[in-house]
């Protein structure tokens, strides 16, 4: 009678599952694990902001700027600059590195592993910067704060680094899903901004994550939206050449934004002269309009509805459109996905106010045209036309704005890539047109772990051996015959435990055998295939493991277990041809 097998609940089974690439289910528990400890962080950030507002301004209210007087709210960003420069820059260059560029190099070159500096650091500079009043969200510091401490978990457990990069992901969506209560777009911008790909491997447990993010944020913060919108249409069909031309406008608007923000004029100067140009610019434009300081949740929120004056309109559209990109490209590391969707809204704002005053009658309410300005400019500072589109309709509760909104997304995009040359913001690095994460052969590689691909059948074994020796290793069946060398300088080799039997079969026909007085034989010596090899750590990804070999110029690695150097242990050897029959699916070639 045949008996049902228990599955493997342990800690390693868990980690060996996830090597492979269709460990769905492990993945979603790690992303329901991901979202709750995002969640909990992020109402931790939030509460930080709340506190730190109570202690100055008006009514607890981080954004209630407008109420301090002119000079305290112009002296807060000499001081939140001042901070940031004597804490931050005293530390080296690779620990100020902060927010969402830092999560995608980390998740590029780094398997998505991060320092815990990095991450200390994000917390003070995300709450300084806001508070302070210079031009800054809080999404970046959401982003890498959750991303961070969703890798720190699988860290933590050892796992295989293919489940660090879903969990990259899954953190990043969770952060977007509780600032902003929209899990879908939460969603959508960890695949299309930072991890660059589509699967469905990686879709459900970024759900998942967003889900319970979001869940957490309203059991404290409650399940309205982030903004008030006001219920608005199209309209007649002759508002959609004004929306063309008003998604041109904001397309270039981003375009300036993102040249500016990486003008190497600005990058090139002195540290002490960029932070003083940062801290005397929003000085002085916050005396006379401090709208344009902290996030700008309650100027977005009133261009919606439109109660802002024409003349705060276009403060926010150009002086805090060049405030932050000032400001990144001074090195400050702040949040922009809060600002650009104020700049958009307000832009779209002045847009619907001159259509209204060309066509009275005929154009549609300014709103509509702040709402789709958001999503344009967050669509093209991005360039990511799907989750701008998620985000307008999550913070609208409106689907028949999608067709304007799909319709002002394009359009701006296309400018903004065609017109003005530009990339997605978080794209610093191409090789022919694509960023190392949009590479098809890497993004196939990095789902996978080695323990999924690498031969298990091996033995280990002296260089010196004698017949009998030899012929005890062959009793396992083993596919390698692993060649421990005297010294740790000299590579270990692979000997194919085929050809090692039949150099034997080959003494035992001449009567080898019968000679065998316990001399050594030299496996060195034993004509057959033998492979140089290098280390690499159970945890790595293919993509890891094919960097490698071609770093080494070897053309097989063992694969170490164990992290104490007298505890390790091999596990397995995968080869150069293990990895290419992957990414070829070739069913028919041998194993």
């Amino acid at each position: 009678m045949s008996r049902f097998s228990l599955p493997d609940l342990s800690l390693e089974g868990f980690r060996r599952q996830l090597a492979n690439v269709d460990a769905l289910p492990q993945l979603c528990v790690l992303g329901v694990l991901s979202g709750l400890i995002t969640g909990g962080l992020m109402v931790g950030f939030r509460l930080l902001l709340d506190l730190g507002a109570l202690a100055f301004m008006p009514g607890g209210d981080s954004e209630a700027f407008e109420g301090l007087p002119p000079l305290l709210r112009s002296a807060m960003p000499l001081v939140a600059v001042a901070l940031i420069g004597v804490l931050l820059w005293r530390q080296p260059a690779v620990a100020r590195k902060l927010g969402v560029g830092h999560v995608i190099e980390r998740l590029t070159y780094h398997q998505g592993r991060f320092p815990l500096r990095n991450w200390l650091n994000q917390w003070w500079v995300g709450v300084v910067s806001v508070l302070g009043g210079l031009s800054a969200g809080r999404e970046g510091p959401a982003i890498h704060l959750g991303a961070a401490a969703s890798s720190g978990l699988g860290q933590r457990l050892r796992l295989p680094h293919n489940s660090l990069r879903v969990l990259v992901a899954c953190g990043t969506a969770a952060g977007i899903s509780a600032s902003f209560n929209t899990p879908i777009a939460g969603v959508i911008f960890a695949m299309e901004v930072v991890m660059m790909e589509y699967t469905i491997a990686g879709f459900m447990p970024v759900i998942l994550a967003s889900s319970m993010g979001a869940v957490v944020a309203q059991l404290v913060y409650g399940a309205e939206p982030a903004f008030q919108v006001p219920t608005v249409s199209l309209g007649s069909m002759f508002n959609l050449p004004w929306i063309v031309i008003t998604a041109l406008l904001i397309g270039l608007l981003a375009g300036v934004f993102i040249h500016v923000a990486k003008s190497s004029r600005i990058t090139g100067l002195r540290v002490w002269l960029r932070l003083s140009l940062v801290a005397v610019a929003t000085a002085g434009v916050a005396w006379w309009y401090p709208e344009v300081q902290g996030i700008g949740y309650d100027s977005l929120a009133a261009s919606l509805s439109g109660d802002l004056a024409v003349d705060v309109l276009l403060a926010l559209v150009v002086a805090k459109l060049l405030l932050t990109a000032l400001t990144v490209a001074s090195g400050v590391p702040i949040g922009i996905i809060g600002p650009v969707l104020v700049i958009g809204a307000a832009a779209g704002a002045l847009m619907g106010l001159a259509g209204d005053w060309l066509w009275p009658g005929a154009a549609a309410d300014p709103g509509l045209y702040a709402m789709l300005g958001m999503a344009a400019m967050m669509g093209a500072v991005l360039q990511a036309p799907l989750a701008a589109l998620m985000a307008l309709l999550e913070l609208t509760h409106n689907p028949n704005i999608i067709l304007p909104g799909m319709l002002a997304v394009v359009v701006s995009g296309l400018t903004t890539r065609q017109l003005c040359h530009c990339d997605g913001f978080f794209i610093s690095m191409t090789r022919h047109g694509l960023h190392p994460l949009q590479q098809p052969l890497m993004q196939a590689l990095s789902r996978v772990s080695v323990p999924a691909v690498m031969e298990r059948s091996l033995v280990r074994t002296p260089r010196m051996v004698t017949r009998d020796q030899a012929r005890a290793l062959l009793e396992a069946n083993p596919v390698w015959v692993l060649i421990e060398r005297s010294t740790d300088d000299q590579p270990t080799l692979a000997l194919k435990a085929a050809d090692l039997a039949r150099w034997l079969m080959g003494q035992d026909e001449t009567g080898g055998e019968a000679q065998d007085d316990g001399e050594l034989l030299d496996l060195l010596e034993i004509p057959g295939l033998r492979l140089e090899m290098a280390p690499i750590h159970l945890q790595a990804t293919l993509s890891e493991a094919f960097a490698r070999l071609n770093d080494q110029a070897v053309d097989a690695l063992y694969v170490e277990h164990g992290h104490r150097p007298k505890q390790k242990r091999i596990s397995g050897i995968i080869t150069r041809g293990a990895i290419e029959r992957y990414y070829r699916f070739d069913p028919s070639s041998p194993s």
